[in-house]
């Protein structure tokens, strides 16, 4: 039986060691993380099938002075960690031209469009069908002047296979009913939630134990050998890296770049009395904010904040989730629950899936940026191919970390 350690047990390492496992490999999964304080674990629960379009587009950069923290907006880029966050904006520039962002568009579309199935699938794989939640999501505006413009922006994006409609009357005086601030909103279909993102992973884990996986809590390291890499103490066949920002810090000292920077981002929890629970996830896009209902606690979460994921957070930034809160009415009242965690990003907002030419029995998955879980279960099935050498069931060359080598692909 050919074996494979993976490194990293976020929601892309865990999916794809599930994969694995049923492929036939023996797994064996380095996770030191056990309080679960990853992105994976404290991220909106949104499965976001409608963002198609890369945020590495034309004008993004143009953009930065309105979107900043400090201008009200949810963008921060803290002078602290210019160090960090100056070389990945100017890797972001160069790969926000039209023709890039174009490129990127086509490679998102077949991956965004099997996420749901592959979740589908998934959960059902699992036995537990609950855990998905196929509602969609409301976008909520202030404003007429937003809302015209927020309407407008979406009719022009590319939305994959998603669609837009009106909330419906009844659920709209239930969401003003909620709120003193919204005038007005849309409803999407085809997106989805997962219902309870702490049971998700105690599932998963369970799953890839019950198959016969071993989980390892303790911090892996990668190791060449002759023939390829390894994982110091642990031998295996193949190695897949899913760590996450942590996965930068791994593969550089064996020679690959990897422009990758963490994009934290905060929320706030609380109990979830108050907040209805068919509601799906409902975004206040005028303050960048999601609220969604899992299944013992509400949250609200927001910003992107570029730099080092080991920096401290920035009590600012859960203090203005708060008033959002407040200055909407919402029944979610404290003590709050705060966390911070950091996004995988790669300047070109698309994630790097594939096999090392120059070490061969090396894969990797990871800078999935605001997409890790919804692309979590069609990564898997991915990684689960190149393992056992099928053809990916979605071209992959765009993902691959050769891009950023100097001879890589620029278009």
């Amino acid at each position: 039986m050919r074996s494979i350690g993976i490194i990293g047990g976020g929601i892309v390492g865990l999916t794809a060691a599930v994969a694995l496992l049923d492929r036939g490999l023996a797994v064996t999964l380095f996770d030191p993380d056990v309080s679960k304080g990853a992105a994976s674990w404290g991220n909106a629960g949104h499965i976001a099938v409608e963002q198609v379009a890369p945020l590495a587009a034309p004008g993004a950069v143009r953009s930065v002075p309105g979107r900043l923290f400090a201008s009200g907006g949810a963008l921060a880029l803290p002078l602290s960690m210019a160090a960090s966050w100056v070389p990945f904006g100017l890797k972001l520039a160069a790969a926000s031209t039209p023709q890039r962002f174009s490129a990127g568009v086509a490679a998102l579309t077949p991956l965004l469009a099997a996420a749901m199935p592959r979740w589908r699938a998934l959960v059902d794989g699992l036995d537990a069908p609950d855990l998905l939640r196929q509602d969609g999501h409301i976008v909520t505006w202030e404003s007429d002047a937003t809302a015209r413009r927020g309407r407008l922006k979406w009719r022009r994006s590319a939305i994959g296979t998603a669609t837009i409609g009106e909330v419906d009357s009844p659920t709209f005086s239930r969401l003003r009913g909620l709120t003193k601030g919204i005038i007005d909103g849309v409803r999407f279909s085809g997106s989805g939630q997962v219902s309870d993102l702490a049971r998700l992973a105690d599932v998963l884990e369970a799953a890839v134990v019950a198959r016969g996986g071993v989980i390892v809590r303790d911090v892996a390291r990668l190791v060449e050998t002759g023939d390829g890499v390894a994982i110091a103490g642990h031998p295996s066949d193949l190695v897949l890296v899913s760590a996450g920002v942590r996965s930068r810090g791994l593969l550089e000292p064996l020679g690959y770049r990897v422009p990758m920077i963490a994009e934290r981002g905060y929320h706030i929890r609380t109990d979830a009395a108050g907040w209805p629970a068919d509601l799906p996830p409902i975004v206040f896009e005028d303050r960048s904010m999601i609220v969604t209902r899992y299944a013992d606690c509400v949250q609200a979460a927001s910003f992107v904040e570029l730099g080092n994921p080991d920096a401290p957070a920035d009590p600012r930034k859960w203090a203005r989730l708060e008033r959002h809160v407040a200055q909407l009415g919402l029944p979610i009242t404290g003590p709050f629950r705060r966390w911070m965690g950091a996004r995988p990003t790669l300047p070109d907002y698309l994630p790097a899936i594939g096999r090392s030419a120059r070490h061969p029995n090396l894969l990797y998955a990871f800078g999935h940026q605001h997409l890790g879980l919804t692309l979590a279960p069609v990564t898997a099935q991915l990684v689960g191919a190149l393992a056992v050498a099928d053809e990916p069931s979605v071209a992959i060359a765009r993902f691959s970390l050769d891009r950023f080598s100097r001879q890589g692909p620029r278009a």
